[in-house]
């Protein structure tokens, strides 16, 4: 070094006399080690091309704190053309870099949880589509989409907490061939290099819902695992291939077997999915359209056992799609709700139900009650109690008339914040039945809690009366019931002898194939007219 500026001091802690002619210390050993070669192999490339020098690097100074530098610089050259000297400035550079890691640090990871996110997810997959032609890679996704039913129970912060408590323990499955992502607000993803084959795949997703299940068992909730293998040639989009594995998660969600369900993809899947578009783009449809499109209402009949009369109707929704005729409620409703498309199309089942049931009182039959299911998700909507009673403002009914049906899974989740819900709702008239019952968390003693005026029995139990009428426990669920003040309902009545077993132990209500099917409006007004319902008749 033949001229060192004052700044010398500042940057690197030597004084300038130090560096000097080397007199202490030279230049290029304060350059942190793993910089020197690359560093003289530009120099040399930079001379020969006699252009300049740019790089950048890092020091170690004399307290040992390392500092990023950017060196700029050219040669100095004689009249042959020879290098004689070196010259340029060191510039500290260490606030931008920190600012540079920050940026690319958010740009690369998820800010809750510290775990890579899709961009860089994508990224690595591109570079080894591109760069290793793919190699052995496998896609996990871990898709815990049920965790959106605790954010509209106990609100956002809670669920995000559970997710932050999830990402800590999967972090413990992590190794240098696996990568773990959050790539959406409720879904982790591990990618995989290099595995043995799709058994050790296996238990790595069994190993997953192990510890998956240790959290979520507290929380009444479960999951999917999807597991897409990429093939070694395939040209397949990135986008496509990401999809593709959630097609997978949502299969995995679906398996009613187990708490967290593992599916690997097939092309079988791929059909599904298209189907299950087609049944959302027509219930879109349905939700927008005034005239309802294929979404339509069936009406099944309630019979009052002690009168053998013709209590109210239950309203069903039902769809019927192009190209995929009737579809049944146990596909379609669950599009609805994952779609959200269960609020708008609930509302329009809800006003062909009040219509109906206006035209009944209408018609003379003043106490014949319709009854509406409801999901959690309409339930939870903000203001859904003021939307109930103006709907019935609107057209005319008579709220009394009027049963809204709430699944007991519902109330378990948390009954007592439901409640508050239900008691606004019956402010309004309406009543309240718990549908489904003895399927869920809830128990006979818990039921006492719930403000509802019906339980309804759950087809389990009624299809138990065929073998086990003997034993069977339902009637001691109707006699319990009747003690806490609950009406019963029992459906799915399909023979002769069930009904009678109902009968002789005191069930108030029926429904099912042995009464009706769902009739659509003409027929129901038909079949009530049949069974000479007197005008006037009421039920407490």
């Amino acid at each position: 070094m033949q001229f060192v500026s004052a700044g010398c001091f500042e940057l690197t802690g030597y004084p300038s006399e130090s560096l000097l002619h080397n007199r202490d210390i030279s230049y290029n050993g304060i350059i942190a080690y793993e910089y020197r070669d690359h560093l003289w192999k530009e120099w040399e490339r930079v001379l020969a091309d006699r252009s300049l020098f740019k790089y950048e690097y890092e020091i170690i100074t004399a307290g040992g704190e390392r500092k990023w530098v950017l060196e700029r610089g050219q040669g100095v050259y004689n009249q042959q053309g020879e290098v004689e000297a070196l010259e340029g400035v060191i510039l500290d550079i260490s606030d931008l870099k920190e600012m540079e890691y920050d940026l690319r640090f958010n740009y690369e990871h998820d800010t809750w949880t510290g775990l890579y996110n899709r961009r860089y997810l994508v990224d690595l997959l591109k570079r080894d589509r591109n760069v290793l032609k793919w190699g052995k890679i496998a896609l996990v996704n871990i898709n815990l989409s049920t965790v959106q039913s605790l954010t509209l129970t106990y609100g956002f912060h809670y669920s995000q907490e559970l997710i932050k408590n999830l990402a800590h323990a999967l972090r413990f499955h992590c190794s240098e061939n696996r990568i773990l992502f959050r790539v959406q607000e409720n879904q982790f993803l591990f990618y995989i290099k290099d595995y043995e084959g799709r058994e050790e795949l296996k238990k790595f997703c069994g190993d997953i819902a192990d510890t998956l299940g240790s959290i979520l068992t507290a929380e009444r909730i479960g999951g999917g695992i999807g597991v897409f293998q990429i093939e070694a040639d395939s040209k397949a989009h990135i986008e496509d291939l990401l999809k593709n594995l959630l097609i997978a998660s949502e299969a995995a969600i679906n398996n009613l077997d187990k708490m967290i369900g593992i599916r690997f993809f097939d092309r079988g899947m791929e059909t599904q999915v298209t189907r299950e578009e087609t049944i959302k783009d027509e219930l879109t449809k349905a939700a927008a359209d005034k005239e309802g499109n294929g979404l339509f209402v069936q009406y099944q009949p309630i019979l009052d056992l002690r009168t053998n009369k013709v209590y109210g109707f239950e309203a069903l929704a039902r769809l019927k799609v192009d190209n995929l005729g009737l579809v049944s409620p146990l596909e379609f409703i669950p599009v609805a709700e994952k779609t959200k498309l269960i609020i708008p199309v609930g509302e329009r089942i809800i006003i062909q139900a009040l219509n109906f049931q206006k035209e009944m009182m209408q018609r003379g039959y003043r106490d014949i009650i319709v009854s509406v299911n409801i999901s959690a998700i309409q339930l939870f909507r903000e203001n859904f109690a003021e939307f109930m009673c103006g709907c019935m403002s609107r057209v005319g009914v008579n709220p009394k008339n009027v049963i809204l049906e709430i699944t007991e899974s519902v109330f378990a989740s948390n009954y007592e914040n439901i409640n508050v819900i239900v008691d606004e709702l019956k402010n309004c008239g309406v009543r309240i039945a718990l549908d489904d019952f003895g399927t869920g968390y809830s128990s006979l003693v818990r039921s006492r809690d719930i403000n509802a005026n019906y339980l309804k029995i759950d087809k389990s139990f009624v299809d138990e009366l065929l073998s086990l009428a003997e034993g069977s426990i339902t009637g001691d669920i109707i006699s319990m019931a009747h003690k806490m003040n609950h009406n019963v309902v029992a459906e799915g009545i399909e023979h002769e002898k069930q009904k009678q077993y109902l009968l002789e132990n005191g069930c108030d209500l029926i429904q099912g194939y042995l009464i009706s099917r769902p009739l659509d409006r003409d027929s129901a007004f038909e079949f009530l007219g049949k069974h000479n319902q007197i005008p006037g008749y009421s039920f407490s």
